[in-house]
């Protein structure tokens, strides 16, 4: 019987692990809604806030990317790369978060680290 009790234990944690990285998914997945989500629904799951702000700071990469775009000129060649540039950053994000582990995207994920929420 002991040994069920254990099997039942360890099957709640995997879930629970489950459960977190389906919300980290969602919080890079969905950008700044998903960010709101994780916000609200999981804000005190250490795995999903740490997706949550990673995906906060590719959405401020993806706002800068904007605003590249509009310039006069160069804006158009210059806002293409930035755009696509931010969605490798978003993809990575977004196999980071399923992996269980806490990897940053490249080159921007540290900034994450100032945000506190």
């Amino acid at each position: 019987m002991a040994k069920k009790k254990s099997v039942k234990k360890e099957q709640k944690v995997s879930t629970k692990t489950s459960d977190s990285k389906l919300f980290a998914f969602l919080a890079t997945f969905l950008s700044i809604l998903g960010f709101v989500i994780a916000l609200v629904a999981k804000r005190k799951d250490k795995y999903v806030m740490f997706y949550a702000k990673q995906s906060l700071v590719v959405f401020i990469a993806y706002i800068i990317a904007v605003v590249i775009g509009v310039l006069p000129v160069i804006g158009d060649v210059l806002g293409a790369i930035a755009f696509f540039i931010v969605a490798i950053f978003w993809i990575f994000s977004w196999v980071y978060a399923l992996s269980g582990k806490e990897k940053e995207t490249p080159f921007i994920g540290t900034y994450g680290k100032h945000f506190d929420f």
